[in-house]
């Protein structure tokens, strides 16, 4: 159940838990009971009696939230997500806790989120089933034409035995054939791959425990192996045609380093040698001494010692600037011993700038709901915490009022620094033009960035803003909407401080994975909430980007005109003489256009589009043209793009672009993207699991995505599609031969295979060899796979297996079945032997054609097969082994003598032979046959 927590066990009637299960990320969370509750205790009696009203909202899905109102002793409470546990949570730390049920059993938020996930298709699976369903209609064409030919057979023929088999009353022609019909839906029903399914999943059984089982995509440093976690998108790995990256954790190694930062002007953390040249900081081994603070985490590397001296001199902005980041944050400290702290940050981010903070001398030590404990310069400060004005993808910033112990008030903010400019006050436009070079030069080398400022507070506006904000917070309409415009109020005439520069390295061997996923002919589309300028530079960085490219077109308009004006002069650039006209087919078809085709740009560019400019360029009016621009593109950044947008972007490709697309993500900011696309791949990395839980592959590394696609997904496409086309070929050739049988045996739906072969051809004779290929075989080796990544493209382009290649396969087994019918047939029509004898019988016949039959397949299945194995071999001639095998125990004396009436054919295998206890076997029907 969901609870309202009432009270527990730690002091303040604080609970620790952690929430694994619901959002994949195990650092420890903190909830707090309200103070009023809190005063139950652990007292039953009290507890029973309880007699407060819960107002709240009704079940819904959304984990992160929570609105409702507890009146107790005549006084209403706001209630949010901070007191409520969740259904899935788990106790850590924690001896006891009482609470209220809200919600249960289906209710629950945990169970809100267990709705229908939507079930992905492969392109394959989807053409499979319209064409199982035209072989269904192919049937019932043979299945006619059969049944006509019969009528006609009885009509002319027919009357000829009525003198030795006279019909019965009521049998007509037309009965007959009536009976015919449904005679040869029985025989011919062969043809319909009733087994194909189940093949199939098998097939992708195996393909899935090859992801699973391969080592070169297992990472040993977090012991975690690849997981294929569905079956049933394998073959669609090697179809991939885009793909969506997040950039942090994904590209990024996801582990922030406090690397640079600029306070009141002054940027910090270039090194610089006598002569006035910056250093590299890699080669740098002379990091700053932080020996002055025995708090100080010894893993800390910076290596500008002006900014440790600026601490030491206690300059006022730089111990402001770190006082911000040691009390703006959510981070949870943990002290086992004495002075070795311990944070957990549910944020890389978070916990860099607060292990930064520290480090200068400014520690963050531990927090209640109420309070934040500090260690400034050796002095512990305990700063009461008024309010937290939460991050959101939406504010993109995070705000704390606080009390300091002087008693004064202040709000400190920390965000992009393009929100925060714009709630500075008009005495910051010097410094904010100098914080915007550095931060420019900060994301030029590739640097994540937030801006700080903060302001004091009056203490009669704070009361009123306060109490209106407990309005806000109590009221359950507009609740959210009312606190964003209480937030906006207060965020306002800040004072810049500074900003932040953290590193976060790319992941090994991103830029070779890029350039090979390139030149298989993938479109990666990087989607990233970072600045313009840093995931500029991650592009060139990682090879996205090229030195080599015509032109990188950034669009940054900030008006629906200026966006579509840039989006047309990108095109005019790359495609001079086919941009007008394919605009005005846009303007003029409207909704009406289904799909756009791939086109060729003059030459190889890049398009980089911010956050604003896509919310213009995935309107309604305009996407296709942003979509017909970035599609022109080798290369496409999205920066400052919310989670939604991500998703919106992926769907826009779906829609218009017939085109797998691939997701990879490692947040849950990642979650929309990934699950929108065709194929979604998390990376188990340092923002918990919720991407890979939503996920349908798994991996810890960006460049085990090569591997997956270029081998396993090749391989995985190859093998389905050989199967479908062979599978489909052994079918149909099968079933022919009894529709040409059937005009030479007056349409009598006889079969013209004995029984035994046709129950075990499918089952024995031809199951093994086909699986076997279907699971071993390789065009190439992955060393040839990965030296040669065009040999992707032909996936792309749905060649191995399609509407085409079946329609081929179809003739081709018409054809065989042609030939494996007349040739037996002509080759024993009128042959005699030396005594004036028949040689040949029906028995002869059936067990000729068979074997022809069994021969022909296997052969077909040789030429298929690329990549012969052991087992390959052993499944082929095994199972012609096993065919003759069965024949000659089926065909012998001593079978038949044991149960006779499971033999169709009388008497062993010896045509014309005639003896006691046999009768002469049935005359193949010649030219003197009546029909």
């Amino acid at each position: 159940a969901d609870l309202l927590l009432l009270s527990s066990s730690e002091p303040l009637n604080l609970v620790y838990i952690e929430t694994a299960e619901l959002d994949g990320e195990t650092n420890l969370k903190v909830k707090q009971a309200l103070p009023v509750t809190g005063d139950l205790g652990d007292d039953i009696e009290q507890l029973a009696d309880f007699n407060g009203e819960v107002r709240c909202e009704p079940p819904n899905n959304r984990l992160d939230r929570f609105m409702g109102t507890l009146t107790y002793a005549g006084q209403k409470y706001p209630l949010d997500n901070e007191k409520i546990l969740l259904r899935g949570c788990t106790l850590r730390n924690t001896e006891w806790c009482f609470g209220l049920v809200l919600f249960g059993g289906q209710e629950t938020k945990l169970m809100q989120n267990c709705g229908k996930s939507t079930f992905k298709r492969t392109s394959i699976d989807r053409l499979m089933n319209v064409l199982v369903l035209c072989i269904f209609g192919f049937l019932v064409f043979m299945c006619l034409i059969l049944a006509i030919g019969n009528y006609i057979w009885e009509m002319n023929n027919g009357s000829n035995f009525t003198v030795f088999l006279p019909r019965e009353d009521g049998n007509s022609a037309g009965f007959s054939a009536f009976l015919t019909f449904w005679s040869y839906v029985i025989i011919l029903n062969t043809v319909v791959p009733i087994s194909l399914y189940v093949s199939v999943e098998i097939i992708r059984l195996g393909n899935s425990f090859y992801i699973d089982w391969d080592r070169k995509m297992y990472y040993s440093r977090s012991d975690t192996p690849a997981e294929a976690r569905t079956t049933t998108l394998n073959e669609e790995l090697g179809q991939i045609k885009y793909v969506f990256s997040d950039k942090t954790g994904t590209l990024t190694q996801n582990i922030m380093t406090f690397n640079k930062c600029s306070i009141n002007g002054k940027s910090y953390g270039d090194v610089y040698d006598c002569t006035g040249q910056r250093l590299d900081i890699s080669e740098y081994k002379d990091p700053a001494d932080f020996s002055f603070n025995p708090l100080a985490d010894p893993r800390f590397m910076f290596y500008d010692h002006s900014l440790v001296e600026a601490v030491k001199l206690e300059n006022p902005e730089v111990h402001a600037f770190f006082r911000l980041l040691a009390l703006c944050h959510t981070v949870m400290a943990e002290e086992k011993k004495e002075g070795e702290l311990f944070y957990q940050a549910q944020s890389p981010d978070e916990g860099a700038l607060v292990t930064a903070a520290r480090n200068f001398g400014f520690v963050f030590r531990s927090r209640t709901p109420d309070s934040i404990s500090v260690v400034e310069m050796g002095n512990q400060r305990s700063y009461e915490l008024l309010a937290i004005l939460d991050f959101n993808n939406v504010r993109k910033r995070m705000s704390v009022i606080v009390r300091s112990p002087e008693g004064k008030l202040s709000l400190y903010c920390k965000g992009a620094d393009t929100i925060i400019y714009e709630k500075l006050h008009q005495s910051c436009r010097k410094l904010m033009d100098v914080t915007t070079e550095h931060l420019n030069e900060f994301a030029g080398e590739g640097l994540r960035t937030l801006a700080l400022a903060y302001k004091d507070l009056d203490e009669e506006y704070f009361s009123q803003w306060k109490q209106r904000h407990h309005e806000a917070s109590t009221t359950l309409e507009d609740k959210e909407s009312k606190l964003d415009e209480l937030y906006e109020e207060i965020e306002k005439d800040l004072l810049l401080l500074g900003a932040t520069a953290i590193e976060d390295k790319l992941q090994d061997g991103v830029p070779q994975t890029i350039e090979q996923l390139a030149k298989a002919d993938i479109k990666i589309w990087v989607l990233t909430g970072d600045k313009q300028e840093t995931a500029e530079n991650i592009g060139y960085s990682c090879n996205l980007l090229r030195e080599e490219m015509n032109e990188v077109f950034i669009i940054s308009g900030h008006s629906p005109e200026d966006v579509r004006q840039e989006l047309r002069n990108a095109q005019n650039s790359m495609k001079p003489n086919g941009a007008v006209n394919s605009l005005l087919l846009f303007e003029d078809m409207g909704k009406h256009v289904n799909l756009i085709k791939d086109e060729v740009a003059d030459g190889e560019y890049g398009l980089v589009i911010n956050g604003h400019s896509l919310a213009y360029a995935l309107e309604s009016s305009m996407e296709l043209e942003f979509l017909r621009t970035a599609c022109l593109c080798k290369a496409v950044i999205c920066c400052r793009v919310t989670p939604l947008q991500k998703a919106q972007v992926v769907e826009l490709v779906k829609k218009y672009k017939k085109a797998v697309t691939l997701a990879i993500g490692d947040g849950a900011n990642d979650v929309s993207m990934i699950k929108a696309a065709h194929i979604g791949v998390g990376i188990s990395g340092q923002e918990g699991m919720q991407a890979v839980l939503s996920s349908d592959y798994s991996f810890a590394q960006f460049r085990f995505l090569q591997r997956l696609l270029l081998v396993h997904g090749r391989w995985s496409y190859l093998r389905m599609c050989k199967f479908l086309r062979y599978f489909f070929y052994k079918n149909f050739t099968f079933t022919f031969v009894h529709f040409w049988f059937g005009f030479f045996c007056g349409f009598s739906a006889q079969t013209v295979y004995d029984e035994w072969f046709i129950t075990l051809y499918n089952l024995m004779y031809t199951a093994l060899p086909v699986l076997g290929m279907s699971l071993f075989d390789q065009d190439v080796d992955e060393i040839w796979s990965f030296q040669h990544p065009q040999l992707y493209i032909p996936g792309q382009l749905n060649l191995y297996f399609s509407k085409k290649a079946f329609f081929k396969c179809a003739i081709h087994s018409c054809y065989c079945s042609l030939v494996l019918f007349f040739i037996p047939y002509a080759a024993l029509q009128d042959t005699v032997r030396d005594d004036g004898k028949d040689v040949a019988d029906y028995q002869s016949f059936a067990l000729l054609t068979q074997t022809c039959l069994l021969f022909a397949v296997s052969i077909q299945l040789g030429l298929e097969m690329s990549y012969w194995t052991a087992v390959n071999t052993f499944f082929v001639l095994g199972s012609l082994a096993m065919y003759f095998a069965v024949t000659f125990t089926m065909y012998s004396n001593g079978m038949f003598l044991i149960v006779p009436s499971a033999f169709p054919f009388i008497g062993p295998f010896q045509p014309g032979i005639t003896s006691s206890r046999c009768t002469p076997g049935f005359p193949l029907l010649g030219k003197s046959d009546p029909f």
